[in-house]
């Protein structure tokens, strides 16, 4: 299939592009930024288009619809920290919903009816056991709000024009493969910071909150390795039809802070110091998939568990430490 794969140049985004190659399908990358260098290996060149370019440039968005013969969408592209979505939610909101609104109109202007989203366990109210898709939406930070609106927009599109999709609501994409990892500017996300401190890079990793009601008072979440991402991907491609699906991606496990911290020190051989810090705004105390829709729809589990993902994530460290 000729796929366009927006923020492909990203973390997820640039393994799901590897993977797609991996099993003929032709992405077309569409990214703003140029933020993932070893995303342009020999055969990405030889495989895939990369074009510079922001949903937000109607113009841009009807050439590349119009250059290319897309079959499906892997919408990927958006702002993803929660913390400065608190901060900054007009910007949020225009980068996630309004440049969103963006691409599904170039799309059924261009004939193109399958999409996969990229969405995110943010959209649910948090709560004490792992969450299933008909949980309560009530998102805790306005990053979750962004992806729930398009979510909804989804659904009217898909009732209005006809629009297939696929909402896939990640938990949190952890690890690497393909010599790729997770390495944001500023970093934010729990594993590459402990590895980080790990190598010596920070003096201590800073603990947002000690006294939630969790076992240890740290947060839980649910780790799911983005190789796990890239293969569901690929499934969803597959399975995509009239009915809309919403599914969760996650492994049905979580882990504390504290508890990551632990097996990462394992895993490295590193001891790794820590500073308590006051809770973050909009952080959940508990946030853990019940990913039993997926398996019964589709057969699909997640493969890799917290001890490889930190073991994938610390081997990508180490070689690009700089």
């Amino acid at each position: 299939m000729n796929i366009l794969v927006t923020g492909g140049a990203g973390y997820i985004g640039s393994h799901v592009v590897h993977y797609l190659i991996e099993k003929g399908h032709n992405p077309v990358v569409v990214d703003k930024k140029s933020h993932a260098p070893t995303l342009f290996s020999d055969k990405i060149k030889e495989r895939a288009k990369v074009v510079i370019g922001d949903l937000g440039d109607l113009n841009f968005l009807d050439a590349v619809f119009k250059e290319h013969h897309f079959e499906a969408v892997l919408h990927f592209a958006g702002s993803i920290e929660a913390g400065e979505s608190m901060k900054n939610p007009s910007a949020f909101f225009h980068n996630n919903v309004v440049n969103g609104i963006h691409l599904l109109d170039a799309m059924v202007k261009h004939g193109v009816t399958k999409i996969i989203f990229s969405s995110s366990a943010a959209v649910y109210q948090a709560k004490n056991k792992p969450l299933n898709e008909s949980d309560h939406l009530a998102p805790e930070n306005f990053y979750g709000e962004t992806k729930l609106k398009f979510e909804r927009l989804l659904l009217w599109y898909h009732k209005i024009y006809g629009l297939q999709y696929f909402s896939l609501r990640y938990f949190n994409a952890s690890g690497a493969g393909y010599d790729l990892g997770e390495k944001h500017d500023p970093e934010t996300h729990l594993i590459p910071l402990v590895l980080q401190t790990a190598m010596g890079k920070k003096e201590h990793l800073k603990i947002f909150g000690s006294s939630y009601a969790t076992p240890d008072g740290t947060c839980v979440r649910d780790y799911i390795h983005v190789l796990d991402l890239a293969k569901v991907h690929i499934l969803a491609l597959e399975k995509i039809g009239d009915i809309p699906q919403i599914y969760n991606i996650g492994t049905g496990r979580g882990h504390s802070v504290r508890e990551i911290i632990r097996i990462a020190e394992e895993v490295t051989g590193k001891k790794i110091p820590t500073l308590d810090a006051p809770i973050r705004e909009g952080d959940p105390a508990f946030l853990v998939a019940d990913p039993s829709k997926i398996e019964k729809a589709w057969g699909w589990k997640a493969e890799y568990d917290i001890r490889d993902i930190i073991r994938s994530a610390w081997e990508f460290h180490k070689k690009n430490s700089s």
